[in-house]
């Protein structure tokens, strides 16, 4: 059984379904595609988005289910693309419950996908009182002490983010801290406590951190924790069919969420290096404008 769409969007998470909104206000046939599970389902509030500060991600989903609703032209289904073969004007996708698309234009909002915790007792506390932003939950954890997991780079950067937040917190690198000597004496001029021991575990209570413990038996205490995951792209399905990545994973677009490749576009994480819910969200609506434009565009053209 095949269904004909106008777009196919491949991920149903704020960028992909506030596209879907765009679109099936502009009247165009969608179905969305996802399996179900988002990267945010650990996290009990989301912040930043103004009207909805401090909503829970199920409960913002539901509200944007029900408002689409008012849109037919707009599908939802439960599944996963697993083939997708095809050119602009023409893509076919194949599910994992054998069920075939065929749609005119493609959005992937497959988001990022994090890979297993390998710290103790970090599962336990991620998404309560162990988080990824600052913007998302610093406020959250204003002027409480917090141990910052982190290495490289990265450090540097998340360091000087959460000054705004609270000046307590201390950088547990689990390992070599891969600065340069410029960065270790940047760390040391602002008096940041830092360690690269290996972190035993971390120890908690229904959620809520209480220490980190490292291997050569130091003890440091914390009410929070920020961190850096490790990433992957939600899908391959991009770069299998010929978009071009960053090495991070992350699909390279132009201002409208056009990929390299004709009829394909990307919003969202997957698409960007801001990971906010309202940044997702923003995103999503410009692809879906854009895809919009460029179906009218082609059928105008075709009548001349």
């Amino acid at each position: 059984m095949e269904q004909h769409v106008d777009v196919a969007i491949i991920g149903g998470g704020p960028a992909g379904v506030n596209a879907a909104l765009v679109l099936g206000r502009a009247r165009k046939s969608v179905v969305v595609i996802d399996e179900g599970r988002p990267r945010n389902r650990v996290t009990r509030e989301s912040h930043g988005l103004l009207s909805r500060d401090g909503i829970s991600p199920r409960e913002l989903r539901r509200i944007a289910m029900e408002q689409i609703k008012a849109y037919p032209a707009v599908q939802f289904v439960k599944d996963t693309a697993v083939t997708i073969t095809g050119t602009d004007g023409d893509f076919q996708i194949t599910t994992a419950q054998a069920t075939t698309y065929r749609s005119k234009k493609l959005l992937f909002a497959v988001g990022m996908k994090d890979l297993p915790l390998n710290i103790d007792g970090l599962t336990d506390v991620y998404g309560t009182s162990a988080f990824i932003c600052p913007y998302c939950d610093g406020w959250e954890l204003r002027d409480q002490p917090l141990v910052l997991i982190v290495h490289g780079e990265k450090a540097i950067h998340l360091a000087k983010s959460l000054a705004g937040w609270t000046d307590q917190y201390t950088i547990c690198t689990n390992g070599p801290d891969e600065w340069t000597n410029e960065q270790r004496e940047e760390i040391k001029q602002h008096n940041i406590p830092a360690f690269d021991a290996a972190i035993q575990r971390i120890e908690s209570s229904d959620g809520m951190a209480q220490s980190v413990v490292l291997e050569d038996g130091t003890v440091i205490p914390c009410t929070g924790i920020f961190f850096a995951p490790k990433l992957v792209t939600g899908s391959d399905l991009p770069q299998a069919l010929g978009c071009q990545t960053t090495e991070a994973g992350i699909v390279i677009v132009d201002e409208f969420g056009k990929t390299n490749v004709p009829g394909i576009y990307s919003a969202g994480d997957v698409a960007s290096e801001m990971h906010l819910v309202v940044t997702a969200a923003s995103l999503g609506a410009l692809a879906g404008v854009s895809i919009n434009g460029e179906l009218l565009s082609e059928v105008w053209n075709s009548k001349n």
